[in-house]
């Protein structure tokens, strides 16, 4: 049976450095979805043509860097990761093989098979944080997933965040205790939440 194999990871992009190639809707695209989720993400941006839109959402970003001229070997430097977003598959091939020997990780829009790691679609309550992959096949299917997850999950998530961790501040013992008694009631919480729906 075929499965996804991905590793899921959630990364503190303000501590790392992130380059985009492309200046179109795609990484205006890229851009977006690293700053909703990382508002103060450090990002380099690289285009010979960059939009008016992301020009804009750099301004609200004094961390995000453009610079409108074509990629340079240099731009890989000191990059941790990076999301190719052009229309040119050639380029993108190129810049992945650069970004290998400098052993940095790779997106490429649309380029399952030249990609490190994908981005999924995320759901965000306050502190929860749900990623939703379909391995590279369909991202319509995880946006529909996240579109559901996101209506489900009530916007007061936070609460609960909140008062179970002081309640896990407050259980004395040892790991094995403290899972039972968070699992003990968190499974009353689910089943009184089913009970008012």
């Amino acid at each position: 049976m075929e499965r996804n194999n991905l590793f899921p990871v959630f990364l503190k992009l303000e501590s790392l450095d992130t380059l985009i190639v492309g200046g179109g809707n795609v990484g205006l695209e890229k851009l977006s979805a690293i700053l909703k989720n990382s508002p103060l993400a450090k990002v380099t941006l690289v285009a010979r043509t960059i939009q008016d839109s992301i020009k804009e959402l750099a301004k609200a970003h004094p961390q995000v860097k453009l610079f409108e001229r074509n990629f340079k070997l240099w731009d890989l430097w000191d990059k941790d990761l990076v999301l190719l977003a052009t229309d040119n598959r050639i380029l993108h091939e190129a810049i992945q093989k650069l970004a290998r020997t400098r052993r940095i990780l790779v997106n490429v829009a649309d380029t399952p098979d030249l990609c490190d790691f994908y981005l999924g679609s995320v759901v965000t309550k306050g502190n929860l944080k749900i990623g939703v992959s379909t391995n590279g096949k369909s991202p319509t299917v995880a946006k529909r997933i996240r579109e559901y997850l996101d209506e489900a999950i009530p916007d007061d998530t936070n609460v609960l965040l909140d008062n179970m961790q002081k309640i896990r501040n407050q259980i004395k013992g040892d790991f094995n205790h403290k899972v039972k008694v968070l699992n003990d009631i968190t499974t009353t919480w689910l089943e009184d939440a089913a009970v008012v729906k």
